[in-house]
């Protein structure tokens, strides 16, 4: 069993590493059922799992890095995003959005209608704290705690729930973006003006002719860890200082402000450096193994009943959502995006976006701050159509 913190971190990202270069060297056809990000998922899931690493030994080395990086690829990733050709996105993305927040509420009444009778009398109120999570984040989780005044051993259900179902959620979503293709010829859907915003996006990556150089690349790494560690100090000190007026907790102030510094970057000579796709992908992967090495399959022992009901939420959400997009011709990008950026918001959406490419990382970003809007009123509404059952 790993102990040490660093040797944790080092497996982990040499792991990472060993699956992607597993697949360009052997080009297995397992690789085109599980790319190689689902299996580093998975496989790290697993050994999480078999308790390959202590996770109490390791906290501390995971709480160290895992935002830190998750926050410098987020603006490395913005570099090449001209946000004026993002924002062509809006209609369909805000319709993919407030689709998936609908069938995440019904899926909730609709589990809780099914399973109410085998659980506490205001289990409800637990289950409305975890639909504030999972339409907008831990901010709006708290918040609807707070307003319905949920006891801690019904909260520390959620937190399970919340824990065991997302994981497993986030890992069915890195799967089917393989899936993308087969996905919009089924819904018909037309994804000219996605492809035009990442063609055109990539193309002004493209047509920067300057050299990927040992400078260019560690410039790009320390102003990324700079930038990652200015903005979790502005994030608290934001957070304090409109604390009461604006509620939004640290890690959205934080997501915003490494937001506009990756906006600002991208239109700016910073933004013509190359190596910050190559960098923000290295990240993404460690990312993805970093939040799959907490998260054990043993958890599905913890209230295997909430987990039931946690799964019971994800699957008719999955299957409404599926309907709409298939009568309103949404593409896969959109769908997964939605999903993630209200189940998982800022910490998720924009790893999920990375995969499909780059210069759409804003839209993850963009998706998961309307969920903090909108999660603590929509959650409140849920909550009193589930007491009805109660």
């Amino acid at each position: 069993m790993i102990t040490n913190g660093f040797t944790y971190i080092a497996f982990l990202i040499f792991f990472a590493g060993f699956m992607v270069m597993l697949e360009k060297k052997t080009q297995a056809k397992i690789f085109k059922v599980l790319p190689p990000v689902v299996m580093i998922y998975l496989i790290t899931m697993l050994m999480c799992t078999v308790q390959l690493w202590d996770l109490k030994a390791t906290k501390p080395a995971y709480g160290a890095l895992k935002n830190n990086l998750l926050y410098a690829m987020i603006f490395l990733f913005l570099l090449r995003c001209d946000i004026r050709k993002v924002l062509k996105l809006g209609p369909r993305m805000l319709l993919g959005f407030f689709s998936a927040t609908l069938t995440i509420m019904i899926g909730f009444i609709t589990s809780y209608a099914i399973f109410h009778s085998y659980m506490e009398p205001e289990a409800w109120k637990a289950l409305a704290a975890l639909c504030g999570s999972w339409i907008g984040g831990s901010g709006n989780m708290i918040a609807v705690q707070s307003a319905l005044d949920v006891h801690e051993g019904a909260m520390a259900y959620a937190l399970v729930v919340d824990s065991i179902d997302y994981s497993i959620w986030v890992m069915f979503l890195l799967w089917a973006v393989s899936l993308a293709p087969k996905f919009n010829a089924w819904t018909k859907a037309d994804t000219s003006a996605l492809d035009e915003v990442s063609r055109r996006l990539e193309e002004a990556d493209a047509a920067n002719k300057e050299p990927i150089t040992f400078a260019s690349l560690i410039f790009l790494l320390g102003g990324g860890l700079l930038v990652s560690a200015l903005a979790q100090n502005a994030g608290v000190a934001i957070q304090a200082a409109l604390k009461g007026v604006i509620p939004l907790d640290k890690a959205t102030w934080i997501v915003l402000v490494v937001t506009a510094a990756g906006l600002i970057g991208a239109v700016t000579p910073l933004a013509r450096i190359k190596g910050a796709p190559e960098l923000s992908n290295m990240m993404l992967y460690s990312v993805i193994a970093l939040l799959a090495s907490r998260a054990s399959l043993l958890e599905l022992r913890d209230a295997p009943l909430w987990i039931l009901a946690g799964f019971v939420i994800l699957g008719i959400h999955g299957v409404l959502f599926l309907a709409i997009a298939k009568a309103l011709k949404l593409d896969m990008f959109t769908c997964g995006v939605a999903s993630l950026a209200n189940i998982g918001g800022t910490a998720s959406a924009p790893v999920l976006a990375g995969t499909y490419s780059g210069s759409l990382v804003p839209v993850g970003v963009l998706m998961a701050l309307i969920g903090y809007a909108v999660g603590t009123p929509l959650a409140l509404v849920t909550a009193q159509i589930m007491k009805m059952f109660a």
